[in-house]
């Protein structure tokens, strides 16, 4: 499955990255196990701390400080953040509660997810269920389908 996100990827000649806070590098690593890969994927941004998610990933602050990190127009901007600072067609953002606890009031499983391209920005908002890998997992799998609807 991803190697056919890849396959894709090349054949139109575009690249990616990632911005991932929950995931903490799980997507590009996903991205990376495909034989290839190095010809689509221009590297990722693991912004777990929510400072780094302004500093490395260009997040603003004042919508951290708000909304805090686990909100809709966070994942939009990392998405935003990761294509623009490694010069990527495409930019992968994620943010969520992983759990076991809740984190600012928000529950384990919620995690919003977001592609970023030239047609613009979408974000996925997932309410996962399982354990603290599970949500991890989901979120990876969740992204990669994202960018797959994108690039249809």
């Amino acid at each position: 499955m991803t190697a056919d996100l890849i396959a894709r990827l090349r054949e139109l000649g575009q690249t990616v990255a990632t911005a991932e806070s929950l995931t903490a590098g799980m997507v590009a690593a996903e991205l990376a196990s495909v034989p290839g890969s190095s010809a689509v994927l221009r590297g990722g941004l693991i912004v777990y701390a929510t400072e780094l998610k302004t500093k490395l990933a260009g997040v603003d602050a004042g919508l951290l400080a708000e909304h805090g990190a686990v909100h809709p127009d966070v994942a939009a901007q990392l998405a935003r953040g990761a294509g623009d600072r490694c010069a990527a067609t495409w930019g992968l953002g994620l943010t969520g509660v992983a759990g076991p606890d809740p984190q600012d009031g928000v529950a384990p499983g919620t995690v919003y997810v977001a592609v970023a391209g030239p047609p613009g920005v979408e974000v996925r908002r997932l309410s996962l269920t399982g354990g603290r890998q599970a949500v991890r997992e989901g979120s990876v799998t969740a992204v990669l389908d994202l960018l797959r609807d994108c690039l249809r």
